[in-house]
């Protein structure tokens, strides 16, 4: 079993900039493929960037690329996601999750989820 804590979300005006964490308590955290995802109301949830067990391949969803930055370490069991340049329709609730296949990208079937951390974007 894994918990995931996220914390780092806000209010931030469009341009700005964010970090999230995601504290997992599990001594095999660096064995997971780690993503984070985000829910807008109304909205399914999708995935915005995904990272391997190493760290060493990422992957991010189109309309974060260039703007967000996902890294891990495993030394902390931490997880980050740096938001910069955000826009009003990065507004959501932000997931952490965690996955014991080492990397799972486009994909919301992940073993474990923390409860979210709200980010809210204002124009």
């Amino acid at each position: 079993q894994v918990q995931l804590v996220e914390s780092g979300g806000g209010l931030v005006q469009a341009g700005g900039s964010l970090r999230l964490s995601c504290a997992a308590s599990s001594r095999t955290f660096s064995r997971y493929g780690l993503g984070w995802f985000r829910q807008a109301p109304g909205k399914e949830r999708e995935s915005v960037a995904a990272i391997n067990w190493s760290g060493s391949i990422t992957y991010y969803t189109d309309s974060v690329k260039g703007r967000f930055t996902i890294s891990r370490d495993n030394a902390k069991n931490t997880v980050y996601l740096q938001m910069n340049n955000l826009k009003p329709e990065d507004t959501a609730v932000y997931y952490c999750a965690a996955d014991t296949i080492p990397y799972k990208i486009q994909s919301t079937d992940y073993d474990y989820w923390g409860q979210g951390t709200q980010v809210t974007v204002s124009s």
